[in-house]
């Protein structure tokens, strides 16, 4: 890679963004030229609203774009209100479900929501905006689309799309709505060009087959060079993909998972994953984040509290984030029972069985893992390891009506009478 101009493409590179590109020399000079003008380049970055919100697994490029706005350029949201109509087979093994119009309308909203979180929108030359492409498909005549679209791609190499490809060579079948998919994203990609002057489309890696759909549409029906840009995707030192904890989504809108849940979530990171994450998930300066990254240690842990907050901050809020990060304090430092810790309603408290009590707030599957768990000396009530499985909770366990239970080091709740 020759030495790059752009603002954007050496934060990109430097902070582990950056996968793959169309052409990094041409995209680099364009967002070079844009930035020295003051003329704000446009780029997007697509979402199907198969889901109510993002999670943390979504960021990666959902940061990119807000580093892109930080830069000065226009981020363009779409939100696939038409192509979730019919789903896109990268990474799928079969065709995804259809939702429903209400569905759709309740996913898009909550899309629109987690978006807000990250990104400035309004009517301001660099603010961001949402779109719909539902908007543009709708109305489409078909004969007209396959005319003034289908003309330009060759079902040869749309064969040998990895989103295709994979599914055939694992012989499973694919639908002809499926095979679809990428005509649509490509003519999404040439819309926005036309009405916001879009040349750039921002991604996860496993959109690269549809990104260059998109630029080959540009290049031959427009006469136009549009931009692909990828991150790779983000896993953990275990090589999982991040944003999943004990096994469920970390969700960005708050009635879906709570500031505390999610501070700790990054909290808990393992330490060889702290510099990365401190890249990507926050908007520390690199000098920061080099000093943090040189801790060891039990001082790590520092680095660690510095992560859960910045991040917690980015996507809840300055209040937020303190909170959660009082409670913390409070559950791990000092023993007590934070007030934004995780509280779960039962009917009664009194006369309660601890295994009932472990598996209603969802730390045991069942009484069985609480035995196991309890012969181990994982289950603490109230701060104190819990030895007796057929011990039952009385009022002296109550502290201002609620009781701690705590299940290995990292995970609390409370328990409330309803």
């Amino acid at each position: 890679m020759s030495k790059l101009k752009s603002q954007f493409f050496n934060l990109m590179v430097e902070r582990g963004f950056y996968n793959q590109c169309t052409n990094e020399e041409g995209f680099d000079a364009y967002l070079y030229e844009c930035e020295k003008s003051g003329v704000p380049a446009v780029g997007y970055l697509g979402s199907d609203p198969t889901g109510d919100s993002l999670h943390v697994g979504h960021l990666v490029p959902v940061m990119m774009m807000r580093w892109f706005q930080k830069c000065g350029h226009k981020p363009l949201m779409l939100v696939g209100g038409a192509t979730a109509r019919i789903g896109d087979p990268s990474g799928k093994d079969k065709l995804r479900p259809f939702l429903d119009e209400e569905t759709l309308a309740h996913n898009i909203k909550g899309l629109k929501k987690s978006y807000s979180k990250f990104l400035k929108f309004g009517e301001g030359k660099t603010d961001s905006v949402i779109v719909d492409n539902y908007d543009w498909f709708k109305d489409i005549n078909y004969l007209e689309f396959l005319r003034d679209i289908g003309t330009y791609y060759s079902v040869n190499r749309m064969l040998t799309m990895e989103s295709v490809k994979a599914r055939l060579d694992r012989e499973q079948q694919m639908s002809f709505l499926e095979f679809n998919y990428q005509l649509l994203q490509g003519y999404d990609f040439c819309v926005l060009l036309n009405k916001y002057g879009c040349r750039a489309q921002i991604a996860g890696a496993d959109q690269w087959g549809n990104i260059t759909s998109g630029t080959e549409l540009g290049r031959r029906r427009y006469n136009t060079e549009l931009f692909g840009f990828t991150s790779p995707i983000i896993t953990d030192s275990s090589g999982k993909k991040m944003g999943k904890s004990e096994g469920n989504a970390v969700w960005i809108n708050d009635e879906k998972l709570s500031a505390y849940d999610y501070y700790q979530y990054f909290r808990n990171v393992g330490d060889a994953d702290v510099v990365k994450c401190l890249k990507v998930f926050t908007d520390l300066p690199i000098d920061e984040i080099n000093r943090l990254g040189a801790l060891k240690d039990q001082e790590i842990n520092e680095a660690k509290k510095i992560l859960a907050f910045e991040a917690t901050r980015i996507c809840r809020g300055e209040e937020e984030a303190r909170a959660a990060q009082e409670t913390a304090i409070k559950t791990f430092e000092q023993g007590q029972a934070g007030e934004e810790l995780p509280t779960v309603e039962v009917d009664r408290i009194e006369n309660l069985g601890v295994l009932d009590a472990f598996v209603a707030i969802g730390f045991c599957a069942s009484k069985g893992e609480a035995r196991r768990l309890i012969k181990q000396g994982g289950l603490k009530l109230n701060d104190q390891p819990v030895s007796d499985e057929n011990y039952r909770l009385s009022a002296s366990d109550l502290k201002e009506g609620l009781v701690k239970l705590s299940s290995g080091k990292k995970k609390h709740g409370l328990l409330k009478a309803k």
